[in-house]
């Protein structure tokens, strides 16, 4: 296969070798972090001299639009796999290893790896056994007659549909005295020299390719020979282009329920409509496609019902177990290359994104992975390789094309998906926890995603970190966060921020302490992280916006060194504003710190609730306000009262009035809005100078498209200025 040396792009992150995060007093930079481009902020209260910055509001927007959904509180589908180190029962699957039929009866069906001529004899009880409990697919009977009258099948599917399975039945079902197992490292064109002895010959996953393709004269010579011996042979193999002339046979899997009827009809007959209609079972039955091996498996499990609460709900369970084994076998089978595992885990990182995302991504973990476990060596891509429909099925995802929004407009996109969304985050757990000598080709892929252009990119690696820290959160704050965190960049120290924000949702218990110590951190690059988090954090844990505002109180009390640290706090500071149903809460907080906290304090959380009010997004203040703060008294007092506050401040009058054209504008679509502001501008005027300042500013102003006097400006000058009563 032609393949292309890899070019990499030098690590600029700073965010290699960092230490563990600390806290103050000043600190240097961590320790043993090697010079990158992105020099980390070593001076500890030094900002960067010159950096592009994105507004927290657009940060948020990225995060909420390309976070996978479980983080965001979506309904996870209910899936599985392979369970248990063995496959139990069955009608198929690719079994790997011993099949375990009832009892401990077992069936071991050739060694990979074995010599070329190397072949045996299946024992026949064995195949009977598997017989009792074997489930037909839509073709086995078409597959059955061709087997019978061509001597010899290639049956072709997809990966673990029991195709291995299907061709030992397929030959019981002939009648034949003995059924043999070939050497899966036989050549195509040695085959024939095989076929000595009457009966049958299943040959398991014949490996093809390019350079050795099973042709149709290959099959000629084996059916002359079978002929002579009075054999029949199967031989499976997966999806695969290389079978130049030959006409396999398709092969189907049996729905998940026949596999499991199968079996509880030998092994609990009179239970087994019953046991199907549990809850539980319906569940299984009807979620993601299931495999025959993970549907015996199931079955193995469900026959072993004994009514307890407990066994009900190991078989609720089962799915979630059934994605760790799979997990587990992806990553720590040999057979299974590191292209593919890249991509296993290139998916986790995409699951749900655009399919070519994930194979690009993938290639360049795979670099990673050659230089470390070939470092004498350069890695190369293999140009081209497996079409994407076979990578989903090894994967168990799907793939479908969709619209999907951009900030263009929409545009078409083949997605891919896990068929069972937990897979995404057991296997990215897996990998980072159970494999650690795969950790620097993992990090160095992370951090070169954290540096990518795309918003998507950048966002799902903060996710997949978040994943990493939710399961080891010490290893991945010293590895990536921290590294990032002190970046000179911003995009690193937005991905930190995400990270953080992310990991808390997972539950990391320990999160927000982190930030809050960070917060007053001598490190400015931790300091701007842990102030951008909590803003980020409290929309999506309303709960969490009073201990986010009292972190960044304290740190506006030790007075935020530089504009670019007062912004960040301010911007931070009015993203808890859009708390959801909590906004009336945080309304009180920040008037509580109007008059019990320091000026400094007073003046972040004037600047916030300016910042906040001009904002004309879907699900901004003045939206709220108008669909539900105004009919809540304490919510209204408190609004008016930061109002009335705001513009009456030297240092936020002129952001605050301008603030108000926002709501304004706002209001000349919307007639809630409109109604808010007539009940909120009398609130407004205390004293003369109060409706002064608002009379001028309501007959100045211009409409949005910047068009004269709006109309519904004129008519708020008649709210504010009401007509005297005649005498």
């Amino acid at each position: 296969m032609t393949a292309a040396p890899a070019v990499e792009p030098a690590s600029g992150d700073g965010s290699s070798g960092a230490a563990p995060p600390r806290q103050s007093p000043p600190s240097p930079s961590p320790p043993g972090r090697p010079a990158s481009v992105d020099d980390p902020l070593s001076d500890a209260g030094m900002e960067p001299e010159a950096e592009g910055t994105q507004e927290a509001r657009a940060a948020q927007r990225e995060l909420f639009a390309h976070t996978p959904g479980f983080f965001l509180g979506d309904e996870s589908r209910f899936g599985g796999s392979l369970v248990g180190g063995a496959q139990h029962g069955v009608s198929g699957g690719q079994v790997t290893g011993d099949v375990y039929l009832g009892g401990r009866t077992e069936i071991h069906l050739g060694t990979p790896g074995a010599a070329p001529d190397a072949f045996g004899e299946i024992p026949r009880a064995r195949i009977e056994e598997l017989a009792t409990v074997f489930a037909e697919g839509p073709g086995f009977t078409t597959a059955l007659k061709r087997l019978r009258e061509e001597r010899v099948l290639v049956l072709r599917g997809a990966h673990a549909t029991g195709r291995h399975a299907a061709a030992l039945m397929l030959l019981h079902r002939l009648g034949v005295p003995a059924v043999h197992a070939l050497s899966p490292e036989t050549t195509p064109a040695a085959l024939s020299g095989r076929l000595t002895q009457p009966g049958g010959y299943v040959l398991r996953d014949l490996p093809l390719s390019r350079n050795r393709p099973l042709r149709d004269t290959h099959l000629f010579a084996v059916r002359d020979q079978l002929v002579k011996a009075d054999g029949h042979l199967v031989i499976t193999v997966e999806n695969s282009p290389h079978l130049p002339g030959v006409t396999p046979c398709a092969w189907t899997p049996p729905p998940a329920e026949d596999v499991v009827r199968a079996l509880l009809d030998r092994r609990r007959p009179a239970d087994t409509d019953a046991l199907l209609a549990l809850p539980p079972v319906v569940e299984f039955l009807t979620g993601a496609d299931r495999h025959p091996a993970e549907a015996a498996a199931f079955a193995e499990a469900l026959a072993a019902y004994d009514g307890s609460p407990r066994a009900l709900a190991r078989l609720a369970d089962f799915g979630r177990a059934a994605v760790d084994k799979q997990c587990r076998d992806w990553l720590g089978d040999p057979e299974t290359g590191l292209r593919d595992k890249a991509f296993l885990i290139a998916l986790a990182v995409f699951d749900q994104a655009p399919y070519v995302l994930a194979a690009e991504l993938a290639d360049k973990l795979f670099v990673q992975f050659e230089r470390l476990q070939h470092p004498d060596r350069p890695p190369t891509i293999p140009v081209f390789g497996p079409a994407a429909e076979d990578r989903l099925a090894l994967a168990r995802a799907d793939g479908e094309v969709r619209q999907e929004q951009t900030e263009w407009g929409p545009v078409t996109q083949f997605m891919a998906a896990f068929r069972d969304e937990r897979t995404a985050q057991v296997l990215l757990t897996e990998v980072w926890t159970s494999h650690p000598s795969a950790r620097p080709a993992l990090v160095e892929w992370l951090r070169q995603l954290a540096r990518d252009g795309r918003p998507l990119v950048r966002t799902r690696a903060a996710a997949a970190a978040a994943l990493l820290a939710a399961a080891d959160l010490p290893s991945t704050t010293a590895l990536l966060v921290d590294g990032w965190a002190t970046a000179r960049s911003v995009g690193p120290r937005v991905t930190a921020a995400n990270t953080l924000t992310l990991a808390q949702l997972l539950g990391q218990p320990v999160v927000l302490r982190l930030l809050t110590q960070w917060c007053n951190d001598g490190q400015w690059g931790r300091r701007w992280t842990a102030i951008r988090a909590l803003g980020l954090l409290a929309p999506l844990r309303p709960d969490l916006a009073g201990p986010a505002l009292d972190a960044l109180a304290s740190r506006a009390r030790v007075d935020a060194s530089g504009q670019a640290e007062r912004d960040n706090l301010t911007e931070s500071a009015a993203l808890l504003l859009s708390a959801g149903h909590r906004r009336g809460e945080v309304l009180a907080e920040f008037v509580r710190l109007l008059y019990r906290d320091t000026p400094a304090v007073r003046g972040l959380a004037l600047a916030a609730f300016v910042l906040a009010c001009d904002n004309k997004e879907d699900g901004a203040l003045v939206g709220w306000y108008a669909e539900s703060g105004m009919y809540q008294a304490d919510a209204a007092r408190d609004l008016a009262t930061l109002w009335r506050t705001a513009l009456n401040d030297p240092a936020q009058t002129r952001d605050a009035l301008n603030a108000l054209q926002t709501w304004v504008h706002v209001a000349a679509r919307r007639t809630d809005a409109a109604r808010a502001l007539e009940l909120l501008l009398p609130a407004l005027v205390v004293t003369g100078e109060d409706r002064k300042r608002l009379d001028h500013e309501l007959r100045i102003m211009r409409a949005e498209d910047g068009s004269p006097h709006p109309p519904l400006a004129e008519h708020l000058l008649t709210v504010l200025r009401p007509t005297p009563a005649p005498h």
